[in-house]
């Protein structure tokens, strides 16, 4: 995978189960020092956990999470590093996070990708007791 002309990071850890809290971490950080202050916080770190979680299940002995950002949006990868077919079951689940645009996984040579396009946009938060 080859990302070009954006800003990127990328972020490693030790395939654990407290990868994913570290990840989501950094990574908003990461994604707050580039200028996006208002970004949804909540589905940053609930999409940026998905991705994380589901490369630890591979198997191997660490996990990264890439970003990169171009017009508003920031992109994530998760890398297992460990060869693993894609699983489309997990898309369902990053779906249904508001902020995750689109959503793929695929099997590289260097590892089981999962990856997340989230719009950074501040999408209003629905009020108690308002209807659709």
């Amino acid at each position: 995978m080859q990302i070009r002309n954006r800003r990127t990071a990328g972020l490693t850890f030790a395939a654990n189960r407290w990868a994913a809290g570290k990840a989501a971490d950094e990574a908003l950080a990461k994604a707050r020092s580039w200028g996006y202050a208002s970004l949804d916080a909540e589905d940053f770190t609930v999409a940026a956990h998905i991705l994380v979680d589901t490369a630890v299940a591979d198997g191997g002995k660490r996990v990264s999470l890439h970003l990169a950002d171009q017009d508003r949006k920031i992109l994530m990868v998760a890398l297992s590093h460990r060869p693993g077919a894609p699983e489309d079951a997990v898309l369902a689940e990053l779906a249904a996070v508001r902020a995750v645009d689109s959503c793929g996984t695929d099997a590289a040579p260097d590892g089981r990708r999962v990856w997340a396009l989230l719009d950074t946009t501040p999408r209003p938060r629905r009020t108690p007791g308002a209807t659709a």
